[in-house]
């Protein structure tokens, strides 16, 4: 039995996550976490929201009510959201939480010893207005690449620009309106990542298990040189900054930088899980303390694999301590809408608790990873959803399952039947399927996730095939034996079925176990066993229709309402 330490990038507070940020990283971490724990794996599935920063000062602002309350309420949104698409986060944590703040306050003193943090002056836009420092979110001003007027301080949602509040044409507070502003002297500290450019190098050639988008995204910062970044500022909610162990004098009213402190989230969500169940996290975090036979596994979408793969191994790295590195990372590309981005404001595309009001959760789950975003943007359309559910879920697996098991109850007794030998028919199916679990499992080991959906889909399609020839109905009036043996090979492989397809599609997969009259938590299957899952004997129950087609006037209200078509 292995370890796997599994985390996805953790959600932004502001709002509920939509479609593309479910595919990018909580879906295939949760699909990853359920394949291993099948493989009678020992897993730490670990995720929080991320809670920080300038946009959720700004949502609770607009809401009307402080930083912490409006936290709370989203925190408990997006985690009953996960939990209505069954994500099975051993804990889903908060950064706003005392043992994210106790680490990263230890981690930057540690940085600062190893002379890794160096408290610089700097010139920042200050609202006369406001009777404060404005951090690069609360200013908006002219893009001075292309002239849009409502860019941000820290990137023109226009061009794509990255950008400096300083450079702002005609800056103004987003906080007031004001443009009665002017730039001031005022103290950050910076990590020195300019000093780690040869040691992050080192260890990124040396990491395996990255697909070439993440590596890709790796080079291209280190080749164009690592900076030195500002990890405070002006804000009142987030992890206020410490010198040995007291607030840092000047830095009354600054905390850390949103990105220093939410990677830090993973270890400060598995302290508070071993806070909540008595369990150690240090012998999955800590290299001294039994982690270095753990293998570790990052799931995120391609816009937080720089952070993922510098600035936090820096803080990692650079803090001297032996913290548990990342061994794979899974990098995914966007689920796009129609080709363009999913909005709020303009009524364009799902967002999480919308999808659930429309479909359960498994729907969703596997549309997502049967086209997942791994070697480029994937545009999501209601009318490829509508024919990949009725194609795979509804024609093929759902068909095989309520086709094969309403007649094994209304014909064999609803019990599995006992009867006969298997022939030269079930030995070319087994053979069939020794080979096709291998692909499969392999899949799922090296996080190929389209691929492991397609070759899941064609187990499904080959016990179609079997069953049209074995033809149970037609022998049964000649033949009762040779019935029999159909029809408990035609059960066992809804036993087969729903294995393979319970990383992907969770509650369908209970239904046909339960149905069969199977309990408890599915193995992955494999060896001599693949026709004894069911026993002989055994009662049975078929379930209701377990995925109805998708009809084209849900295809319209849908697009009515959310856009797309």
């Amino acid at each position: 039995m292995a370890r796997f330490l599994i985390t996805s990038a953790l959600p932004y507070i502001n709002g509920v996550k939509h479609l593309g940020n479910l595919a990018g990283s909580m879906l295939p971490a949760d699909v990853h976490a359920r394949f291993r724990r099948m493989q009678g794996h020992e897993v730490l599935f670990i995720c929080a929201t991320d809670e920080h920063g300038t946009p959720a000062e700004l949502a609770a602002a607009e809401m009307g009510v402080d930083a912490r309350a409006y936290c709370d309420q989203y925190h408990e949104i997006q985690k009953a959201a996960g939990e209505g698409f069954r994500l099975s986060f051993d804990h889903f944590g908060r950064t706003s939480n005392p043992p994210n703040h106790r680490l990263t306050q230890h981690l930057a003193e540690a940085l600062e010893r190893n002379g890794l943090i160096e408290e610089r002056t700097t010139r920042q836009v200050y609202s006369n207005a406001d009777k404060r420092f404005l951090p690069d979110r609360y200013v908006e001003g002219t893009c001075p690449v292309c002239g849009y007027e409502k860019a941000r301080g820290d990137q023109c949602d226009n061009c794509g620009s990255l950008l400096d509040p300083v450079q702002l044409k005609n800056p103004r507070s987003k906080i007031s309106g004001s443009s009665d502003v002017e730039l001031r002297d005022t103290a950050h500290l910076f990590l020195r990542q300019s000093k780690m450019q040869d040691v992050i190098r080192a260890w990124v050639d040396k990491a395996q298990g990255w697909p070439s988008l993440a590596r890709s995204i790796a080079y291209k910062w280190l080749d164009e040189g690592l900076i030195d970044r500002s990890i405070t500022r002006d804000l009142s909610w987030g992890v206020h900054v410490t010198k040995d162990g007291a607030p840092r004098p000047g830095f009354e009213e600054k905390v850390f930088y949103v990105w220093f402190d939410a990677p830090i989230g993973y270890i400060g969500a598995s302290v508070e899980w071993a806070e909540a169940t008595g369990q150690d996290w240090e012998r999955w975090w800590r290299t001294d303390k039994g982690a270095d036979d753990v293998t570790y596994v990052q799931f995120m979408g391609k816009d937080n694999v720089a952070f993922h793969t510098v600035s936090f191994p820096v803080t990692i790295i650079g803090s001297g301590e032996p913290w548990k590195l990342v061994d794979r990372l899974k990098a995914f590309n966007w689920v796009t809408w129609y080709g363009d981005k999913f909005s709020t404001s303009e009524k364009r595309g799902v967002f999480m608790d919308q999808a659930l009001e429309l479909l359960p959760g498994d729907y969703w789950r596997w549309y997502l990873m049967a086209n997942a975003p791994e070697s480029s943007d994937a545009a999501f359309t209601w009318e490829q959803f509508k024919d990949t559910i009725n194609a795979d879920l509804a024609n093929v697996l759902g068909n095989f399952v309520n086709r094969i098991m309403k007649f094994a109850e209304t014909k064999m007794g609803a019990v599995v039947p006992t009867e006969g030998e298997p022939g030269p028919l079930e030995k070319e199916l087994y053979d069939d399927l020794e080979e096709r679990l291998a692909r499969i499992s392999d899949f799922h080991d090296q996080m190929e996730f389209r691929k492991a959906a397609a070759e899941t889909r064609a187990l499904w399609v080959r016990g179609n095939e079997y069953l049209q020839v074995a033809a149970p109905w037609t022998a049964l009036k000649t033949d009762p034996a040779r019935a029999a043996v159909a029809v408990r090979t035609g059960l066992n492989l809804c036993a087969l079925f729903a294995a393979t397809a319970a990383p992907f599609i969770p509650d369908g997969a209970e239904a046909i176990r339960s149905g069969l009259g199977l309990s408890g938590e599915p193995a992955w299957p494999m060896g001599a066993k693949l026709f004894e899952l069911v026993p002989p004997g055994q009662a049975i129950a078929a379930p209701p229709v377990l995925f109805r087609k998708i009809e084209d006037a849900d295809v319209v209200a849908w697009s009515e309402r959310f856009g797309g078509g």
